[in-house]
């Protein structure tokens, strides 16, 4: 039996989710939110139809299985405990969401038995390049991300790179030693840190998402970097973490606990 699914979203990101779930043999879309919509009727990408709803409540009338967004910070706040309450599995893939609010339906999940995935980036190679930048951490004492990504991204610096500056540090056990400038002839010219990761965000129109972690070492630097050309390269990890969603009993933080890359 196909995994029922309800997208949430119809601008570029849950346009291409409708056409991805429509074109997979174990999925089917059984609803879609859109807060800005109007009608009760959504046309597919692939035809045919759908139920339209404009609010959070509607997907205890979806009968869903999974609910996949990709919106923003302050709706999947509503979205998430009315998905929860209603027996439907998150997976998420917004980023800026609050420790609060994922550590609340964690714990709304598990007392459900309902499995979820919230992740910062579901494109496999990128889950692959933080993977990496992790195991490398423990072996440098200075590291730096620049972030690259589409004008149109509310939030700086990206989900994907605050991930990936937080598991390097716990991965270091330590900060990491940051060069601070003697002198700033502009105000924060050496961006944002954490934990010693400085994070620089950069947004251009031709941009998609992109980042590189630049280690540096004595006499060496090490640099990985990972590019997403297209949307499409979400789609693989966004069907794994559905599928996952529906085995788990529990939700799930990050996408290459999924794939097996971590295990705590």
């Amino acid at each position: 039996m196909p995994i029922r699914v309800a997208v949430s979203g119809t601008g570029n990101m849950g346009r291409r989710l409708l056409e991805t779930f429509g074109a997979a043999d174990d999925t089917d879309v059984v609803g879609v939110l859109e807060k800005f919509s109007d009608g009760d009727r959504y046309a597919l990408p692939g035809g045919g139809e759908a139920p339209l709803a404009q609010d959070v409540s509607a997907l205890a009338d979806f009968g869903a299985d999974v609910v996949v967004d990709f919106t923003n910070a302050a709706w999947t706040a509503e979205l998430l405990p009315a998905a929860v309450a209603a027996g439907v599995r998150p997976v998420i893939g917004t980023s800026g969401l609050s420790d609060a609010l994922i550590a609340q339906t964690a714990e709304a999940c598990a007392a459900r038995g309902l499995g979820g995935v919230v992740a910062a980036n579901f494109a496999l190679g990128a889950v692959m390049m933080m993977h990496l930048a992790r195991v490398a951490a423990p072996f440098f004492d200075a590291v730096e991300v620049i972030e690259q990504h589409h004008d149109g991204k509310v939030d700086a610096p990206s989900g994907t790179a605050v991930a990936t500056a937080q598991a390097m540090r716990e991965a270091h056990g330590s900060d990491f030693r940051r060069n601070v400038a003697e002198r700033e002839t502009l105000p924060d010219a050496r961006a944002a840190t954490l934990g010693g990761v400085t994070l620089h965000a950069v947004r251009l129109p031709g941009l998609v998402a992109h980042q590189t972690v630049l280690f540096g070492g004595l006499g060496e630097t090490l640099t990985i970097r990972h590019d997403s050309m297209d949307r499409e390269s979400f789609m693989p990890g966004v069907l794994r973490g559905v599928r996952a969603a529906m085995e788990l009993d529990h939700l799930v933080v990050g996408l290459d606990r999924v794939l097996g890359l971590r295990t705590d």
